[in-house]
């Protein structure tokens, strides 16, 4: 971490307890802060929703209390040429994307770290619970020791140009060692529910959200047999191992269980379901993934003996990793592995340490 004299550091405020607790921890070990608060939606700004004039609020009180100064930023254009329109590509194609992996890639640390070498700072502070260390020269990305509420999966196309700016003072607290410090610190954010989901969708139902964008084209719902058995709204609306939302009663000739996703094909617009949480047609046993990322900046050798995670809050899972050609990574799982999703992101682990990452492009059974 650079001492107290050096340049300002900018924290990433959100008008959330962790980037307020961030802020506190880092002026209580001396550091010259400034407040950033970056917008990135132009959309429905009703409460309930993705409401940014009330974080910001939220942002600007904690400011004051600490007497830092607080800018703000615009980043919707970023945000919708870098992450938005990728989204609605995804969708369209049958995916099921991240954009919380692409938001932190291509905004909170590429197009802000722009803004903060502006403000005459060289590093940027935000509330993720990850940790960052140097070993011989290179930065490593660590799991945070609360793993509850560990983060490292949605920084995972970060490098060393980004790592070498940031720092996650939140990386060694847990989440209510954390609010216990806002609370202490009289923030009014000690109690502020946590934001879940993606923020330009907010609390509005997602078909509803997505539909005005893209246009629905309902079709059959069928079994792995061929038989149908009802009609989904869109197959872009649901995703593999959906169980929610299939509006499939009872079928004559089936058991009365549930049904889940277990595949679904753009080009016919045919969603099919099946019986059974743990049906087989749920389970693959490798994936293919593009786009692949290192931290390190260089290949590790492959074969690779690893652990990888293909969704948030999965425990790891042992895999092997090997080249697949074309830029591409097979990953073969020691154990068959439930609703892989394309267009998702196979994150990769050497213990604590976050290697890389690349987009799932298909699974194998």
């Amino acid at each position: 971490m650079p001492s107290p004299e050096t340049a300002p550091i900018v924290v990433a405020l959100s008008g959330g307890v962790d980037s307020s607790v961030t802020a506190l921890l880092l002026q209580q070990r001396g550091y010259r802060l400034q407040g950033l608060f970056m917008k990135n939606w132009e959309g429905d700004d009703r409460p309930g929703y993705c409401a940014a004039e009330a974080d910001v609020a939220d942002a600007l009180a904690v400011c004051e209390q600490l007497d830092i100064p607080l800018n703000t930023v615009n980043l919707s254009q970023a945000y919708w040429d870098s992450v938005f329109s990728r989204f609605l590509a995804e969708y369209a194609a049958g995916h099921t994307p991240n954009p919380d992996v692409l938001c932190n890639q291509s905004i909170k640390f590429d197009a802000f770290v722009e803004h903060i070498l502006a403000l005459g700072a060289e590093r940027v502070a935000t509330g993720h619970y990850a940790r960052i260390d140097e070993r011989d020269g290179r930065y490593r990305l660590l799991k945070a020791v609360d793993r509850n509420k560990d983060q490292s999966y949605f920084l995972c196309r970060l490098g060393q140009p980004q790592l070498a700016r940031t720092l996650f003072p939140l990386g060694e607290l847990s989440k209510p060692e954390v609010r216990r410090l806002a609370a202490a610190a009289g923030f009014a954010t000690h109690d502020k529910k946590d934001s879940t989901g993606i923020c330009f969708i907010g609390e509005k139902p997602f078909r509803e959200f997505l539909g005005q964008y893209l246009t629905p084209k309902p079709g059959p719902i069928q079994t792995p047999e061929g038989q149908v058995i009802g009609e989904h709204d869109g197959v872009m609306f649901y995703t593999l191992g959906q169980r929610q939302g299939l509006n499939i009663g009872g079928v004559r000739g089936m058991p009365d269980a549930p049904w889940y996703v277990v595949a679904k094909d753009i080009d016919t617009n045919v969603l099919t379901v099946a019986q059974g949480q743990d049906h087989p047609l749920l389970y693959s046993t490798a994936l293919l993934a593009s786009e692949v990322h290192w931290v390190a900046g260089t290949a590790p050798g492959l074969p690779l003996d690893c652990s990888a995670k293909t969704r948030y809050r999965q425990p790891d899972q042992h895999c092997s990793v090997s080249d697949a050609g074309d830029g591409r990574i097979h990953v073969a799982f020691s154990a068959p592995q439930r609703a892989v999703t394309p267009g998702q992101y196979v994150v990769l682990y050497a213990g604590e340490e976050c290697l890389g990452s690349a987009r799932i492009d298909s699974s194998l059974r």
